[in-house]
């Protein structure tokens, strides 16, 4: 986790009847671990949080817990990037009060998660910044409890709240806290998280993963040098940077984005096992040239022309024509793609073809045998 790698915020599977496919359901996780994936986020927003009204939290869990285990055990999916075992990170997300969201992890852990994500929408959350934060706090603190956890900024036009840079060195400082998704969709946040991390004496026990998918190749490849003071007023600087993404556009085209993020290492001079190497010039115009293109696509799969309503139909139709899901459904029958979405998603992967044309192949070769 802290050294970064790529992690899909997993769909959910449904039937035409919207209830739980699980064949297809674990065909996704299968396919996220063999396009080279570091782990999976699961019951997070990506996942549809009405999964919980609909009692699909747990078997949705236990589902990509249990693909998990078989490819850490060494039983890799067909046209996997890596054979034999190898460490995966398990992310369960967590909402609700602190009630909630400590049961949430509580049933995590017995399922063996590594960490939570933590989303920071409270239902009837409300009053001063302050009083807000306070609330997330106390309740990182009471998940802590449980397993470690990911702090996560989510964007406010999908129901985040605005956070400080004192509530981000505050976040940080909670022991259990181990890595933190930055998701505003707000270039000026974005740096109060960086702020915030280095100012809380943490910085270098906190995995940085960007979740901000309209801006992806620009996270991965900048950094920021914070002037720091310790508790004995001794000055230094701390380098905060993104180390990896755990992103709902990583749910779709998933083996670019484990060359996206091998892209990133290359040009910050990181070596394939994390080591020091010189920095790869060539990877970061790659990349430079790039980003645009990524973040166009984001865009139709996100479907920004309509503030993000077809955002979940949209990661469902780029899977759907892959085939690993037989349609778009979602638990709400109203949440489908808006108008002209699929014609923007034709556009942006005849337009880049570097986007989506490795993961094209390998789901056509390896999907009937992750369907078994």
């Amino acid at each position: 986790m802290r050294a970064g790698t790529v992690i899909p915020a997993q769909p959910l599977a449904l039937d035409a009847d919207r209830r739980l496919d699980e064949r297809r359901q674990r065909a996704l996780t299968r396919y996220y671990h063999a396009a080279g994936a570091g782990g999976v986020a699961v019951g997070v927003h990506t996942t549809q949080f009405e999964i919980r009204e609909h009692g699909l939290l747990q078997p949705v869990l236990e589902l990509a817990a249990e693909v998990s285990r078989a490819t850490v055990a060494g039983d890799a999916p067909a046209g996997s990037l890596h054979t034999g075992p190898r460490p995966l990170v398990q992310v369960a997300g967590a909402a609700g009060d602190v009630r909630q969201a400590v049961a949430e992890a509580e049933l995590a852990a017995g399922l063996g998660y590594d960490a939570v994500l933590l989303a920071p929408r409270v239902p009837g959350l409300a009053g001063s910044r302050e009083e807000v934060e306070r609330v997330l706090l106390d309740r990182a603190r009471a998940v802590g409890e449980v397993l470690p956890v990911i702090g996560f900024y989510l964007q406010e036009a999908i129901g985040g709240p605005r956070l400080s840079v004192g509530f981000w060195r505050e976040y940080a400082s909670i022991e259990a806290v181990v890595a933190i998704k930055a998701a505003p969709f707000h270039r000026y946040r974005t740096v109060d998280v960086l702020r915030g991390v280095a100012a809380s004496g943490r910085g270098d026990q906190i995995a940085l993963y960007t979740g901000n998918d309209d801006a992806i190749v620009a996270d991965l490849t900048q950094r920021l040098d914070v002037p720091v003071t310790d508790a004995e007023g001794r000055a230094s600087t701390f380098t905060a940077r993104f180390v990896g993404g755990l992103l709902g556009q990583w749910a779709v085209w998933t083996r670019g984005a484990v060359e996206t993020l091998a892209l990133a290492h290359a040009a910050h001079g990181i070596g394939p096992e994390g080591g020091a190497t010189v920095p790869d010039a060539a990877a970061l115009a790659t990349l430079t040239a790039r980003a645009a293109g990524l973040t166009d696509a984001n865009a139709a799969v996100f479907d920004a022309a309509h503030d993000f309503a077809g955002v979940i139909a949209g990661v469902h139709e780029v899977l759907r024509r892959q085939g690993l899901l037989d349609g778009i459904w979602c638990l709400d029958p109203d949440e489908t793609l808006s108008p002209g979405q699929a014609d923007e998603l034709t556009r942006v992967t005849a337009s880049y073809p570097w986007l989506a044309a490795a993961d094209d192949a390998l789901v056509a070769e390896h999907l009937e045998a992750w369907l078994r």
